[in-house]
C-alpha cells in the first residue's frame, strides 16, 4: 500500500497594540529580521568533495609496486580506506596479486549527498565517476571515519537516473522501509538474492528485471547443476545478502536508485568417490594452487549493484543498472 506523508502548515499571527503613534516621541523603528536559514547539513557538498579526492590518493598511493611496506603493511592501510563488500573485495585484489593491484585512472566526481540533518550516525554520500574508463558509481560511508562502501560500473547501454536534488544541490536519501517504490531498500537484497536462485520460476520472478545478473545467473546455476551431476559431482549456489549495508536515493518522478551488495556462496562436492576430478577455475588459482580437488571445492564471490526501482504509482521491473564484484574467497580437499 502506497505510504503518504500529510503537510502541514502552520500559520503565525503577530499581533500589534495601539497603531497610534505619539505626538511626543519619534516613531518607532520597524526592524524585519529575515527567517533563519536552514541548518547547515552534517555533510556538506565541499566535505564530500575533499573525502573522494582524499580516498583517490590514498588509493593509488597503496596500489602499484612501488609501495615501500610490507604485505600485511598494504591491506592494514587498505582496510582503513574501505569497508562492507568493497572491503571483501578490496582484500581479495590485493591478496591475489601478492599485494600489487594495479593503479586505478579517476576522472571528475558528480556527487550526490545526502542532506543528512546534524548528528546523523551514519552518514554517506555517492559519486559518479569514470574509473578506468568506465563510469563507475561510487558510495563513501562514515563511522570513526570516512570508507569507501560499494562500487558499480555502469552496464553497457544505461545510464544513472536523474537523481532528485532540492534547490542547494543535495539529494535525499530513503529509509530501508520506505514504501513509495516497490521494493523497500531493505527488501533490495534478499529480493535480488531470490530471483538469482530461482529465476523466472520464483515467487519474486517480475520483481526484477530479465538480465545477465538476475534470471541468467539462475539459468547458469541450473546448468551446472546438471553439468556435476553427469560427473557424479553435486553442486550448489546461494547469494545472500548478509549484513551488507544498503544505500537508497530519491529519484526524479519518486523512484529510487538503490546500491546493496550480495554474497555468493558456491559449492561442488565428490559424491561417490574420491579421485582428484573437481576442477579448480583459473580465477580461484592465487587461493588454491592444484588444478583440481579432491572431495569439495567452495567459492565465495562478493557483488555490488545499482538498482533502479520504479514509485509504486507506477510498478514495473526495476532493473539493475551497475555491477562489480571478484571472488574473494576459495578452499578445497
Amino acid at each position: 500500500m502506497l505510504a503518504l506523508a500529510a503537510g502541514l502548515l502552520a500559520a503565525v499571527t503577530a499581533c500589534t497594540g495601539d497603531a497610534r503613534t505619539p505626538a511626543t516621541t519619534p516613531a518607532a523603528a520597524v526592524t524585519t529580521t529575515p527567517p533563519p536559514s536552514p541548518a547547515e547539513p552534517e555533510v556538506t557538498l565541499a566535505e564530500a568533495a575533499e573525502e573522494f579526492t582524499a580516498f583517490t590518493l590514498t588509493d593509488n598511493a597503496l596500489r602499484g609496486p612501488d609501495w615501500r611496506s610490507e604485505f600485511e603493511g598494504r591491506l592494514r592501510e587498505a582496510s582503513d580506506i574501505t569497508t562492507g563488500g568493497q572491503w571483501a573485495i578490496t582484500q581479495a585484489a590485493y591478496v591475489s596479486t601478492g599485494s600489487r593491484p594495479p593503479r586505478r585512472q579517476w576522472g571528475a566526481p558528480t556527487l550526490y549527498v545526502p542532506r543528512f540533518a546534524q548528528g546523523e550516525r551514519a552518514p554517506w554520500f555517492s559519486a559518479l565517476v569514470t574509473r578506468d574508463g568506465r563510469q563507475t558509481l561510487l558510495t563513501f560511508a562514515k563511522s570513526d571515519r570516512w570508507r569507501l562502501s560499494s562500487a558499480a560500473e555502469l552496464l553497457p547501454g544505461q545510464s544513472l537516473p536523474e537523481v532528485e536534488l532540492d534547490t542547494d544541490g543535495y539529494a535525499s536519501s530513503l529509509a530501508p522501509d520506505d514504501k513509495t517504490v516497490t521494493i523497500s531498500p531493505q527488501f533490495m537484497g534478499p529480493v535480488h538474492a531470490s530471483v538469482a536462485e530461482t529465476g523466472k520460476s520464483g515467487v519474486t520472478a517480475g520483481l526484477l528485471a530479465e538480465g545477465p545478473y538476475t534470471t541468467d545467473v539462475a539459468e547458469q546455476i541450473a546448468a551446472l547443476r546438471v553439468k556435476a551431476k553427469r560427473a557424479e559431482l553435486s553442486y550448489d549456489s546461494i547469494f545472500s545478502a548478509d549484513n551488507f549495508p544498503v544505500y537508497a536515493l530519491r529519484t526524479e518522478g519518486g523512484g529510487a536508485l538503490i546500491q546493496y551488495s550480495l554474497s555468493r556462496n558456491s559449492t561442488t562436492r565428490n559424491v561417490l568417490d574420491e579421485t582428484y576430478k573437481i576442477p579448480v577455475p583459473p580465477e580461484a588459482s592465487w587461493a588454491i594452487p592444484d588444478k583440481t580437488v579432491r572431495l569439495n571445492l567452495k567459492l565465495t564471490e562478493v557483488h555490488q549493484y545499482a538498482t533502479v526501482v520504479p514509485p509504486l504509482t507506477r510498478p514495473s521491473a526495476a532493473s539493475v543498472i551497475a555491477h562489480d564484484g571478484a571472488l574473494t574467497r576459495a578452499s578445497g580437499q
